[in-house]
């Protein structure tokens, strides 16, 4: 996908990841972005900075979403197809960290659910139905190479990154051949607000930390040859090989590198 002159929605947009997506779809030439965040304020920040920026060639919207409440996300999507046009990329990027294991308490383990899988059903089941009416459209979710490894210290994290990326993958095989297209991207450690307080990092960032730019470059070229798996950490390919070839060497492994990395989270 070229996303240029293009209707694209950003969840997720007051801030890292999604704020540097918004910028670049913008400055590829996106007709329209709109910037959801259940920060409001941020998103309309967001959303000023990118209309000053490109005037009259883009329409940059901003809109308040909880992504972890359904209605949110339907209006959301209902909005945007009626008052700005048929969204032909939706980038389902909102995302939270809980530290912790199966002690984390059940009220924590239900928003990280929300928020980390039930937001990419919310936006799959409001909009899916609309593109393959339509011919197509696509979608590209935020997982982590967590999704294809694990995280180490937080046991919600981890499970809900496999979920998100499961039900991607079910998406591309139920729908693929009915035009709609999907990627996930999978990074390892971003310089935003997730790791801040760590250490380099902590364990995320063992193959070193990358600025969210960065990460939109990996973004624009997976999407140009609409990969299903986008890995701004290219190391992660490797891992998650290692990981099928043989999965008690790298259990192993996870746990030489969760001592090496002991009280260092994420």
């Amino acid at each position: 996908m070229n996303v240029a002159r293009k209707i694209v929605v950003v969840t997720g947009a007051a801030s890292g990841i999604g704020r540097s997506l918004a910028r670049r779809f913008a400055a590829e030439g996106a007709a329209a972005v709109v910037c959801a965040d259940r920060d409001g304020d941020g998103a309309r920040t967001v959303a000023e900075e990118l209309a000053g920026r490109h005037g009259a060639a883009l329409r940059a919207v901003a809109e308040r979403v909880d992504v972890a409440v359904e209605s949110d996300v339907t209006g959301l999507v209902e909005r945007t197809e009626k008052e700005v046009g048929p969204i032909d990329l939706f980038f389902s990027n909102a995302g939270i960290f809980v530290i912790g294991g199966a002690e984390v308490p059940n009220a924590d383990w239900e928003r990280i659910w929300q928020i980390n899988v039930m937001a990419h059903v919310y936006a799959a089941r409001a909009l899916v139905p609309r593109m393959l009416a339509r011919g197509g459209g696509y979608l590209l979710n935020t997982a982590s190479a967590a999704g294809l490894l694990t995280q180490i210290g937080s046991a919600p994290y981890a499970v809900t990154k496999h979920a998100a990326l499961a039900f991607a993958e079910w998406l591309a095989i139920t729908h693929g051949t009915q035009g709609l297209t999907v990627s996930v991207l999978c990074p390892q450690a971003v310089d935003t607000a997730m790791i801040a307080g760590t250490e380099q990092g902590g364990v995320a960032g063992v193959d070193g930390v990358i600025s969210p730019e960065q990460v939109a470059d990996a973004v624009i070229e997976g999407l140009g040859d609409e990969r299903f798996l986008i890995l701004p950490h290219p190391q992660v390919l490797e891992y998650f090989q290692r990981k099928a070839g043989d999965y008690d060497r790298w259990l192993r492994g996870m746990r030489r590198l969760q001592d090496r990395f002991a009280g260092m989270m994420p």
